[in-house]
């Protein structure tokens, strides 16, 4: 079985919002930003998986023997 491990915040530290508003840092929306601490997992994940796509984020995927 194999999951994926992740930080609690895809935050890098390095702050800048372009002109829409997204993280030039870690590629989150200004409002993913606001409410990252009150969403839930689920509400995380594609954000998670949009991050990752475009290159923000590289995820550790860690194998758990069955």
């Amino acid at each position: 079985m194999t999951t994926v491990s992740r930080p609690l915040s895809p935050c890098i530290q390095h702050c800048q919002l372009d002109t829409t508003n997204t993280c030039q840092g870690c590629g989150r929306t200004l409002n993913e930003i606001a409410y990252w601490g009150q969403m839930t997992e689920a509400e995380k994940a594609p954000v998670w998986e949009r991050l990752e796509a475009q290159g923000y984020i590289a995820l550790a995927e860690i194998s758990h023997p069955t």
